[in-house]
């Protein structure tokens, strides 16, 4: 989940951000921003044949992105869209290949127009149908539409990496996992958590003490009403805090940060993805 709230004066850059690192990630959060910006527009104008984007969450999810390695898997929705470049798990160009319903692979590899736009995926098989090496490529499962349909998926892959972690029978199976290693990455809107595909992702995940990061996009509002009106007390990360790991007791972390704070977030993740 989400933590860390830090207080404004305290902020300082992670020790292992460059300049060219934060130079690069403004210019993936603008080129993301602006790829919204310009589908919708192709959208509304009838270019394109649906449009759902990514603009106001790229800040957080480019510090996901530096936690995110190879071998681990993201299971997520459609707002994903700058976790997905600053992955390099997309181009830039893929974007516009969905809206406009692109059904040649080589332009539009996720899904070849078979679904809406922004929702994303990456190839297990090769062209021959043979397994990639999966532990050498950063991986998505492909997005579904059902609202939180993403957790039962994300449940899976991080006991996936469980199991791989404490069975050695499984050492022969190559190419998919790295002794157990990889974390599986969720993201989910804050309307959608009032689903129960959520809540028993939730407690079966704190009871497995699986590997597992699930990152809730929390503005205030979801699709048409406030969180006042779908939330209790207003804020997911209150209401799980019954869920919290103690020394007494397994549950998981929560941390929170504001989604404009890119030091704070990038010393969440980091702090959250090594423990």
């Amino acid at each position: 989940m989400t933590a860390l709230k830090a207080k404004k004066q305290n902020l300082k850059l992670p020790e292992q951000l460059s300049r060219e690192d934060i130079l690069n990630d403004y210019r993936i959060g603008f080129e993301s921003r602006q790829a919204s910006l310009l589908g919708r527009r192709e959208v509304l104008s009838g270019k394109g044949k649906f449009g759902i984007f990514g603009d106001g969450k790229e800040v957080a999810q480019l510090a996901m992105a530096k936690v995110f390695r190879e071998g681990d898997w993201r299971s997520g929705y459609y707002r994903d869209q700058t976790l997905m470049l600053a992955a390099g798990m997309m181009r830039l160009e893929e974007i516009f290949a969905q809206i406009y319903g692109d059904t040649d692979a080589e332009y539009n590899p996720m899904n070849g127009g078979r679904l809406m736009n922004n929702h994303f995926a990456t190839r297990s098989l090769d062209s021959a149908g043979k397994w990639k090496d999966l532990v050498k490529q950063k991986n998505s499962s492909a997005d579904i539409s059902p609202t939180a349909g993403q957790m039962p998926r994300l449940l899976g892959l991080a006991l996936v990496s469980q199991l791989f972690r404490n069975n050695r029978e499984l050492d022969s199976l190559s190419g998919f996992s790295e002794l157990g290693n990889e974390v599986a990455f969720g993201t989910i809107g804050d309307a959608s958590t009032s689903e129960g595909h959520f809540w028993e992702t939730i407690n079966a995940a704190g009871v497995l003490q699986i590997p597992l990061a699930i990152s809730v996009w929390d503005d205030g509002y979801g699709i048409s009403v406030s969180n006042a009106l779908q939330t209790t007390k207003q804020n997911i990360a209150e209401v799980l805090k019954g869920f919290e790991r103690s020394p007494e007791k397994k549950g998981f972390l929560i941390y929170s940060a504001k989604g404009w704070d890119y030091p704070a977030l990038c010393e969440m993740y980091r702090n959250g993805i090594e423990i």
